[in-house]
């Protein structure tokens, strides 16, 4: 599990360490640098995960099908500095130092002469650590919509047991992994007709909208699957009538391949989900922050962007229940400066209060509050 997070001259920051936990919330101001800490962990998968994309040996990889950073000129902090604890070297480098045990320091060397390059030369030292071995989901703030059709990859979906950034992979993994037990403990959901999968995906999108139930299946003669709700009957045939999701409409679509990711994750999964609250009613998103807790309860590492406050608080709750111990919880909020960004880490303590809380930090109800009442 990762334990900190240093970025050295990348994008938004000169220099800045992170410490991480089994769930890590990152809320703040827009464009103020929480995707980029998101994004550098994907950045390090994509280059050097199991799953990499060919590229000369050793690169950085800074397009591909994770993230799509541009080029080397995009991901250099305008205002670099040195980084002689990582490299020793006149030429800029951008730094990414992962704690896991030990440290292991990637130095990316940007040439000035080729600022337009999208794959870097890195020194590492010592070698990366298995964590890029594990399993691992990124969920993009935009993620899948309603539609008719889904894509049918058994590579992506089935083999390697990835939702694709977007959850476009969701529906057809589902399908095919609809049997499969999720096991005992916080994750399995008490009122779930059973562990299967499919009846702990239904039971859990039912603290979303109550009485819903999905079916996934494959469209014959075809490489697409389809999705189906009801609403009031049970998961599979005997279900009420079947609508599109194209007929339902953003919530619940958007939510599921959240949801599914929550639910496999296992003791050595890392997940990444920006926004898992979009499109959500406030109840819902509690909710959601109550099965995010669940999945860092059994052991993976969750790193999440945030804006919503109901999501910290169903986090704070789920410390305060003793679903999560305090220092298993940690939230940095991130404030823009004008030339960069600054990180303030709010304590959750036993009883779910926080230790501080900073001025713009999810006070605008009481700031709006205030002014009505003026």
């Amino acid at each position: 599990m990762i334990t900190r997070l240093t970025l050295v001259n990348f994008k938004a920051f000169r220099r800045l360490e992170l410490p991480m936990g089994p769930l890590t919330l990152l809320t703040g101001l827009n464009s103020s640098g929480k995707s980029s800490v998101v994004q550098s962990l994907a950045l390090l998968r994509q280059s050097f995960g199991p799953d990499r994309a060919t590229a000369p040996r050793g690169g950085l990889l800074l397009n591909g099908e994770l993230v799509e950073l541009g080029t080397a000129r995009d991901v250099l902090h305008d205002d670099f500095g040195p980084a002689d604890d990582l490299l020793a070297t006149q030429a800029p480098v951008v730094g990414l130092v992962v704690e896991v045990g030990d440290a292991v320091r990637v130095a990316a060397l940007y040439d000035a002469e080729q600022p337009d390059e999208d794959v870097m030369e890195v020194r590492v030292s010592p070698e990366l650590p298995q964590l890029l071995d594990t399993p691992f989901q990124y969920l993009h703030a935009d993620r899948i919509t309603p539609a008719v059709t889904y894509p049918r990859s058994r590579q992506v979906a089935i083999d390697r047991g990835f939702l694709g950034v977007r959850g476009e992979h969701t529906v057809n993994y589902l399908r095919h992994f609809t049997e499969r037990e999720v096991p005992e403990g916080p994750l399995r959901h008490p009122g779930a007709a059973s562990p299967q999968l499919l009846d702990q995906t239904v039971a859990w999108m039912q603290e979303l909208c109550p009485g819903v139930n999905l079916q996934a299946s494959a469209i014959e003669g075809t490489d697409f699957v389809g999705l189906s709700y009801g609403f009031g009957g049970t998961a599979g045939i005997n279900a009420t009538r079947r609508r599109r999701p194209t007929n339902v409409g953003f919530g619940l679509t958007y939510a599921l391949p959240i949801v599914v990711a929550c639910l496999t994750a296992t003791p050595e999964s890392l997940i990444l989900l920006e926004n898992p609250e979009a499109h959500l009613h406030p109840k819902g998103q509690s909710r959601m922050a109550a099965l995010i807790s669940a999945a860092a309860a059994t052991g993976a590492q969750m790193i999440v962007e945030t804006h919503s406050d109901h999501v910290l608080n169903g986090v704070r709750l789920a410390v305060k229940r003793g679903d999560l111990r305090p220092e298993e919880a940690l939230i940095h909020f991130f404030q823009g400066n004008g030339s960069g960004a600054e990180v303030i880490s709010p304590r959750v303590d036993e009883d779910g209060m926080l230790a501080q809380w900073p001025e713009g930090f999810f006070d605008e109800w009481e700031n709006s509050l205030d002014q009505l009442l003026d």
